[in-house]
């Protein structure tokens, strides 16, 4: 791993291109992995965390479907100068990476700069190089300075990159202005985490919140290309856009696609409102049979799925990448004490996540509005914790499920030094270490599980005629039965019940116990 350069020094936006006052940059050789393996500590644990063994993750299927969609190394349709043609596919080549940060916040800048490094790599995409600015604002036309953006443009020259990833959302006039300087292509990083989104979904439902979310974001973003996106025609004449009859209003294409995108939008949106009532039906059912939630919760890539695995046997696909899995994966598990409840894997979270992205998968999120406890992961190898657990809270807060129980998990704990886990401690007092892929902590969790779980079930003691056996069954099958003897006049139990099925019991009953 080669040391990251650090050079501070003064920023004058006013400076030639020349004088480098770039404060980060990251060289890096064209291996596939050298992007983000250059980023630190972070990156590091995400490439040192994959699980070696998978006998407790159950059966992978999804895991070679992933690989056959890998993206070829070193295949490329770029153009020298993309401004000269008709070009708006997201195809990650060779990128590198540019961020802006102000005064003191050097280190979440850089921490910043890892992870887009690493969702670039989950795109498919290599990093050869990362470059920080400090400025107090971004510049309003070309993002980084005017001649740090020729600094850029010959960055990106001597190193042969297709493109150019901001660490921020551009609007679509910085964007067009940067590509004028540097002349390949420029994305952003909500671009960078749609197109993750698009390669990982697979139901229905995820491909439709997935496109939804994508159309959002690309109609601001329309431009037009020659006179062929500006042509108007109204009358007799159609397609020439002269004559007679071209005078009249018309519609131009770029018109035409708007209202082409509004259209298939409204069509998502009533999609994603069909799937609503199947959910709550299975929702429905499981709060009919008192059946409580638990939701896994958590950043991207901190283990979520190696946990519900590990607890379940799930078999969910686990991959040592950002957003491997999309959709919610509900299991059931049972308590020690024999109490039912489901536990349900939800999509993780990354800071600055796009807005379009929280709106179109807020239908996914509600498992976690809906549950009755939260178990929240967080990748105790990551070298900013802190930030995983404010920005997790954030979006829990967003969906209402703010004021839920909540046990906080350090997973990756077979990667924590023991300094580290006395910070970790400080940061959460009341948190679990653990590790899905050694297994250590897991019997906690399930018991923290079980303490938080909301029990409102009642003790009833009963004596059940022998030819009732019937009731003996039922109160197996919808309550626990905690203790069984076997008298003169009939079976003698002690169980929890829930109320409604008191009355099922009560002729029965001897003496309710609370």
């Amino acid at each position: 791993m080669q040391d990251t350069q650090m050079n501070e020094r003064s920023t004058n936006q006013e400076t030639p291109a020349t004088d480098i006052d770039v404060v980060a940059r990251v060289l890096a050789n064209a291996d596939s992995h050298a992007g983000v393996a250059l980023f630190g500590r972070g990156a590091q644990a995400l490439q040192t965390s994959a699980l070696d063994d998978t006998g407790h993750d159950g059966d992978q299927f999804d895991r070679e479907e992933r690989a056959a969609l890998r993206r070829v190394a070193g295949l490329s349709t770029e153009l020298e100068d993309v401004t000269e043609v008709e070009y708006r596919q997201l195809r990650l080549e060779n990128v590198v990476l540019i961020g802006v940060y102000s005064q003191g916040s050097l280190h979440d800048a850089e921490n910043s700069l890892r992870e887009l490094a690493a969702l670039a790599e989950t795109a498919g995409a290599v990093v050869l190089d990362g470059l920080l600015q400090r400025r107090p604002h971004p510049d309003p036309s070309t993002y980084l300075g005017k001649g740090k953006a020729q600094e850029l443009a010959g960055v990106v020259a001597a190193l042969g990159a297709d493109t150019v990833i901001a660490d921020t959302e551009l609007a679509p006039s910085q964007r067009r202005a940067l590509e004028d300087v540097v002349r390949v292509k420029v994305i952003d990083r909500t671009a960078v985490i749609l197109d993750i989104f698009s390669q990982h979904a697979k139901s229905r439902e995820g491909k439709a919140q997935v496109e939804l979310a994508q159309l959002e974001y690309l109609l601001p973003r329309l431009r037009g290309w020659g006179e062929s996106m500006s042509r108007q025609a109204g009358g007799q004449v159609g397609g020439t856009g002269a004559g007679m009859g071209s005078r009249g209003p018309g519609e131009t294409k770029i018109e035409l696609d708007r209202r082409r995108i509004h259209t298939r939008m409204a069509k998502l949106r009533k999609q994603i409102i069909g799937f609503k009532p199947a959910r709550e039906a299975k929702r429905a059912n499981r709060q009919r049979n008192s059946v409580p939630s638990v939701a896994i919760a958590g950043y991207t890539n901190a283990g979520k799925s190696s946990l519900l695995n590990r607890i379940t046997k799930a078999g969910v696909l686990v991959e040592n990448a950002l957003f491997a899995t999309l959709d919610a994966t509900v299991r059931k598990s049972i308590t020690a004490d024999g109490r039912l409840y489901t536990l349900a894997d939800t999509v993780g979270f990354v800071r600055n996540l796009p807005h379009q992205l929280v709106e179109a998968f807020r239908s996914t999120l509600e498992e976690v509005a809906d549950s009755d406890v939260i178990v929240h992961v967080v990748d105790g190898s990551h070298p900013d914790p802190a930030s995983q657990l404010a920005t997790v809270r954030d979006v829990i807060g967003e969906v209402g499920a703010r004021d839920l129980p909540e046990i906080v998990v350090f997973n990756k704990s077979d990667l924590i030094s023991p300094d580290d886990r006395l910070v970790l401690r400080g940061l959460e007092p009341g948190a679990i270490f653990a590790s899905a892929r050694t297994g250590e902590g897991i019997d906690e969790v399930l018991a923290a599980i079980a303490r938080l779980l909301p029990d409102t079930s009642i003790e009833v003691e009963l004596v059940v005629p022998y030819d009732r056996g019937d009731l003996i069954s039922a109160l197996h099958e919808r309550g626990r039965v905690l203790s069984t003897e076997y008298a003169e006049d009939g079976t003698r139990v002690r169980a929890r019940i829930q109320p409604e099925f008191e009355s099922v019991f009560e002729a029965f009953a001897v003496a309710p116990v609370n």
